[in-house]
This record gives C-alpha cells, structure tokens and sequence, in this order.
C-alpha cells in the first residue's frame, strides 16, 4: 500500500474546511468510535472548520485531574508496554524489540543515558484526546526528526512487525528533569498527517531526507506537569525513556489497560 501517499492525501483532507461537509464526517467520526464529546471544551461538532480542528480538540476545564505522583500520564489511551530497558533493548510485543540507539535516530550518546532504564509504550486510538501532555516538570534539552516508514501503530501491527517504533517517522524530545533526563517520543502512522509541538508548530510535514536536529538553550522552553507539549494530528503512539534508577510503575499498570491524562504513571521509590 502507498502509505505515504495515503498519510498526505488524509493530512489535506483533514485540514479542508468544508463546512456541512466536514460536520457530516466528525459525526460520522463521533458514531463510529464513540468518542465522549461531553468532556470536550466545545461539544457541538458543528463548531469545528475541519477534522484537524476536531481531532486535536481541547477539554473541559478540570476534565483530567493530575494524581499527586512522580510522573504523571501524559496521554489518554492504552498501555502497549512498560517495564525495564535490558541493556539497551526495549520490549514491544510477541519477542520484538529495538535499540534506544535506533529509536533516537542513530545518537549513541543519548541512548547511553538510558541503558539498562526503563521505557513505557502508550497506545492513543482514534477515540481518545490526541494533545501531549508533560509527565512531569522539565526543560526542553533537544528535539530530533527522524525520518522512517509509516506503517500502521496499532496493538496487531505491534505484535506483528519487529521494531515498528523505530522505524517509523518520529520526533524525539528530550527533556532535563529534577530527576535527571528523560525521553518522549511521537512516533507516526499511517494517515497521521502531521506531529507538532507547542514550541515549534508542525514538524512534519516537511518529511526530511535525513535525522534533523534542534537544540535549545538550558530555560529556552520550561514545562510544568500536565503543561501541552504536543499533539498528533490523526493518532498514533508516545514511547517514554527513563535512565537506570529505582523508578516505580504503578501497579494497578498492565499491558492493555486503558489509562487517562493526569493518572498516576510512576514513582520514585
């Protein structure tokens, strides 16, 4: 299938402001997947000038508490995976796994920080709230473009295909912490038209020919917990790298389950 074709074509469709038209295909939208527009800042789906606007729509106020923890989720959907980093492989389904190197886009000093760590997979469906949010309170250090395929990210294509996150596009920020640094990464997908960030906009597209990579300086961008960092515009998945240290999973966690924005993710012990 000609993903990438398929994922622009969805990404200019998802941007058109057709009016009547669009209303018809968020409705349509809201049916199919049962997506909860009472937790929506606005609710009425006529309201919005295209699906991008709908899919990336804010929440209600207060509609997702933060649990007092460590770190926090920072998105709704499911858990892939979670649990600790051997070595330098990072678990993803059925016996396939990939290296934090590969993941970051080839940076063998930054994957280094995070051998024998720890990493958490989370799964957003088309359902589900599709803004970033921190985990915890951080500055931004570096964001890295990584160019790659576009294969579907969803639970049966995980178990399928060996080392899908890291050979999907993706962006990779990384982040200085109180507790030391940490990784997030937006992985793409088939059909996700594009990623952004609040600090840049729209990373891709352009989609580049070779890993680009932005540095900032230490302050330039802070970030409290539960702040927007990010968004996918069509869903896909976050991948979270820890250093090696007595991180905490909390254990109501288990691969599969659903989890919310705010939820209690881990703790120091």
């Amino acid at each position: 299938m000609p993903k990438r074709f398929f994922t622009e074509a969805a990404g200019r469709f998802a941007a058109w402001e057709g009016g009547p038209w669009t209303t018809r295909v968020i409705r349509r939208f809201i049916a199919r997947y049962g997506v909860n527009m009472a937790e929506a800042a606005q609710p009425d789906p006529a309201s919005y000038p295209s699906f991008n606007a709908f899919f990336t729509r804010p929440l209600k106020s207060g509609a997702r508490p933060l649990a007092p923890a460590d770190w926090i989720c920072p998105v709704d959907g499911a858990i892939s995976a979670y649990g600790p980093i051997a070595a330098d492989q990072v678990y993803q389904a059925k016996g396939h796994g990939y290296s934090t190197r590969t993941l970051v886009g080839g940076d063998g000093e930054l994957a280094a920080q995070f051998q024998d760590g720890h990493f958490a997979t989370l799964y957003l469906s088309p359902k589900d709230y599709h803004r970033i949010h921190m985990p915890c309170a951080g500055t931004l250090r570096q964001m890295i473009w990584v160019p790659g395929s576009l294969y579907s990210v969803n639970p049966a294509t995980a178990r399928a295909l060996p080392g899908l996150f890291a050979r999907n596009e993706r962006v990779v920020c990384v982040f200085d912490t109180e507790h030391g640094p940490f990784v997030l990464v937006l992985v793409g997908a088939t059909i996700v038209g594009s990623m952004a960030t609040t600090w840049h906009g729209v990373v891709n597209p352009p989609r580049r020919p070779a890993v680009t990579t932005w540095t900032y300086a230490p302050g330039e961008h802070r970030f409290e917990q539960g702040q927007e960092m990010g968004r996918f515009l069509l869903g896909s998945t976050v991948v979270m790298l820890w250093p090696k240290s007595d991180l905490t999973f909390n254990p109501d966690w288990a691969p599969g389950r659903p989890i919310r924005l705010g939820e209690k993710m881990a703790d120091f012990a």
